[in-house]
C-alpha cells in the first residue's frame, strides 16, 4: 500500500530545496539558473496581481549574488 503524501511535507521539502538552491545560486551554470528562474516564476505566479514576480525575483538575485550581478551588468552593457 502506498503512503499518503502529506502536503505539509511537500511544502517543507520545497522550502528546504529552494533555500539550498538560493544558497548555491552563484555556483550554478547559467543555463541551470535560467531554467530554475523560469520555473520559479511559473510556480510562484498566482494571477494578474503577481505580474511583478519576475522583476522582484530578478532584483533579489541581482542584489544577493555577485555572479548574477555581473551577468546582468554584462548583458546590459551588450544591449547598449
Amino acid at each position: 500500500m502506498a503512503e499518503k503524501r502529506n502536503p505539509d511535507d511537500d511544502d517543507r521539502y520545497a522550502l528546504a530545496l529552494g533555500r539550498a538552491v538560493m544558497h548555491a545560486w552563484a555556483e550554478l551554470p547559467r543555463d541551470v539558473q535560467e531554467k530554475l528562474f523560469e520555473r520559479a516564476v511559473v510556480a510562484g505566479h498566482r494571477g494578474e496581481r503577481d505580474e511583478s514576480l519576475r522583476e522582484q525575483l530578478a532584483k533579489h538575485l541581482h542584489d544577493h549574488h555577485v555572479r548574477t550581478h555581473v551577468s546582468v551588468d554584462q548583458h546590459r552593457a551588450g544591449a547598449s
